[in-house]
């Protein structure tokens, strides 16, 4: 088995969310759900399909997006994974929807860091190990940084 790590490319600020599925038809589900939980949202989606013709499927309502999601998702070349790209939304605005999904077995992150995807491979095909998401820790919170954090979760509205 050989391992080897693949950065995902997108703009520093894009959210994205990086799961793994079983089923052709999960890239018709992810669109509905996308569309259907959170409006303006711009987004798209790569699936990589893992038996068959074994194709990188998309879709998404941004043409951009959609170009972006299967480059990564080609990238990965990996069975089952998917990748959303999103705009003008976050992933805490369709995560839960996401993992609701029948054919979703799992979410590996969900983020805007940069993301490195470690990948094995072995004769039968590729596999993702894990994910690297964003930097190391750098030290442990303050009183400072607390009355940050809580001060930032207010001004963008998601604590009262």
């Amino acid at each position: 088995m050989d391992t080897t790590i693949v950065s995902i490319d997108k703009p520093d600020e894009m959210n994205m969310i990086l799961g793994q599925a079983h089923f052709i038809k999960t890239v018709e589900d992810l669109h509905e759900v996308m569309a259907a939980c959170a409006p303006g949202i711009r987004f798209g989606i790569g699936f990589c399909e893992a038996s068959g013709p074994c194709l990188v499927r998309g879709s998404g309502n941004d043409e951009r997006l959609i170009e972006l999601a299967l480059l990564n998702a080609n990238a990965l070349g990996t069975g089952h994974a998917f990748i959303i790209l999103m705009e003008n939304g976050f992933p805490i605005n369709v995560l839960n929807a996401i993992k609701q999904v029948p054919e979703v077995c799992g979410i590996f992150c969900a983020t805007a860091n940069p993301v490195e995807v470690v990948v094995a491979e072995s004769k039968l095909g590729r596999g993702i190990i894990g994910v690297i998401d964003g930097h190391a820790s750098k030290g442990l919170e303050t009183d400072s940084d607390i009355i940050e954090r809580k001060e930032l979760l207010r001004s963008i509205g998601y604590k009262l």
